[in-house]
This record gives C-alpha cells, structure tokens and sequence, in this order.
C-alpha cells in the first residue's frame, strides 16, 4: 500500500500521519509497514535539537497505525465508513534503542485476539532488524 492507500484507511493526517509504506499485510493476523524517520520532521525542533530522537510516544503511535490499518483492512472497513480505531491500552512496552534522523522504522503488528469492539496486537518496532520497541496495543472499533 503507498500513502494514498494507507489515507483511505487512517483518518491521520500531516503531521501525524506515521506511516510511509505498507510493504506486508496478511488480513486477519499481520502487517509490515514503516516510516522514514526524516530530520526535518516538527518534532525535532523540540525534542533534543541538539540530539534529535525520536519520541517513544510516536513509536507507539506509528504502531498503533500500522495495527489500526491491519484492523480496517481485516473488517473491511475505510477512514470514511464512520468508524475509528481508539486506543483502548498499552501494554508491557519497552524501548531497547533510540531511533534518530536516517533511520527507517519498520512496524510489524499482529492480531493476538478480537473480542467484540477490542482488538489486542502484539507490535514491533525494529531498525535495521534492531529491536527498538515492543508493545501489546489494545484499540476499540468505535462508529463515529
């Protein structure tokens, strides 16, 4: 999927729109995506200018994406059907290395279980085949 493809599946936008490319998605149990991490992002006029790293809080979210984007996919549903992914948890993170301007964030989600509205993903963040984040992310499926 190219950023035209994954818009009509987010209702994320610029500048918080976190993915660049799905490269894998297997409805009903994974996704491979990522994001060019670019030194000219918003984010690092303030977060470190001197050391820009990536906030872990937008690692999470870009995970969170790429999950959501899994979830639409798998109901068959669009940005536009009036239905939003939210998060519902996030569980058991870690972060194992810092990402910085150059890097290419790959996210890996899978379905670990679907009761009712709520949706439970194992998530990976890696660059370089390098773990840089992991996470359980709960979302609920929620009509608009």
């Amino acid at each position: 999927m190219n950023i035209n493809d994954i818009k009509k599946r987010l209702p994320q936008r610029y500048p918080f729109l976190l993915l660049d490319r799905v490269v894998e998605i297997d409805p009903g149990d994974r996704i491979l995506a990522y994001k060019n991490i670019t030194a000219n992002e918003d984010v690092f006029n303030g977060h470190f200018p001197s050391t820009p790293i990536f906030p872990g809080v937008m690692i999470i979210e870009a995970m969170a994406q790429a999950a959501g984007v899994l979830g639409f996919v798998t109901a068959g549903k669009y940005a536009d059907d009036d239905v939003l992914y939210l998060f519902a948890g996030v569980d058991g993170v870690r972060f194992k290395r810092q990402v910085i301007p150059g890097d290419k964030l790959t996210l890996e989600a899978k379905i670990d279980s679907v009761k009712r509205t709520i949706w439970r993903f194992k998530c990976r963040a890696t660059v370089d085949n390098e773990l840089a984040c992991e996470a359980t992310i709960l979302c609920a499926l929620k009509s608009a």
